[in-house]
């Protein structure tokens, strides 16, 4: 079987903005493939603020990505939230879902919580209602969140990120056997990238 490794950080805007593509491209994907997620990682947990010129930094490309890929977001987040430069957390609480079969839905959910309801995904509290809005075990995901056991699976994620060769998300990357072939990203245009990953997939085997 081959393998999409799909290198992600659940508070990466740019991820977001992809998600739509990504939601098509898993719709059609040979069922011999595959998907693997690897939490990339952008920020280690902080507590300090986020400086003024790194938050008009990410407004700026947040609205860039609005008028290139037409992502809708809630910009009421840095006035309602104290942004923090810190997703660790985030990536533990998809790592956390992934434990019960959910780390796409849970990925989603952060994503949701962050980009359309204006809530910080770098808390704790955000991360247990994104929790609750997909049918997980909250009780276990709230007890695994921080667990050591969880954080070694997060690190566990790095190590694959840096095989790999990855220092950008979203990455996709098709592997077979012990060759690996980065799939270009293409935010509006799923059938390019799903017929690359197509031929890979279909000349591997001859």
């Amino acid at each position: 079987m081959s393998t999409l490794f799909y290198v992600i950080d659940p508070m990466c805007s740019w991820c977001y903005a992809f998600a739509p593509t990504w939601q098509k491209i898993i719709e059609n994907l040979p069922s011999n493939i595959k998907v693997v997620y690897v939490q990339g990682g952008l920020a280690p947990i902080s507590n300090e603020t986020m400086s003024n010129d790194m938050q008009n930094m990410l407004q700026g490309v947040w609205k860039q990505i609005h008028n290139s890929v037409g992502t809708e977001f809630n910009f009421d987040f840095w006035t309602k939230c104290t942004p923090r430069r810190s997703t660790y957390l985030s990536c533990q609480a998809a790592i956390a879902a992934r434990v019960q079969g959910k780390e796409y839905e849970m990925i989603s959910a952060i994503q949701q919580q962050y980009y359309l309801n204006a809530k910080n995904p770098s808390n704790r509290d955000t991360l247990e209602e994104a929790a609750k809005m997909i049918e997980i075990d909250t009780k276990k995901f709230c007890k695994d969140l921080e667990s050591d056991k969880i954080m070694l699976k997060l690190q566990e994620d790095f190590k694959i990120k840096d095989k790999i060769k990855v220092n950008s998300f979203p990455s996709l990357i098709f592997k077979y056997k012990n060759n690996y072939f980065p799939i270009k990203i293409e935010y509006n245009h799923y059938e390019s990238m799903l017929e690359h990953i197509n031929d890979l997939n279909d000349n591997i085997y001859f």
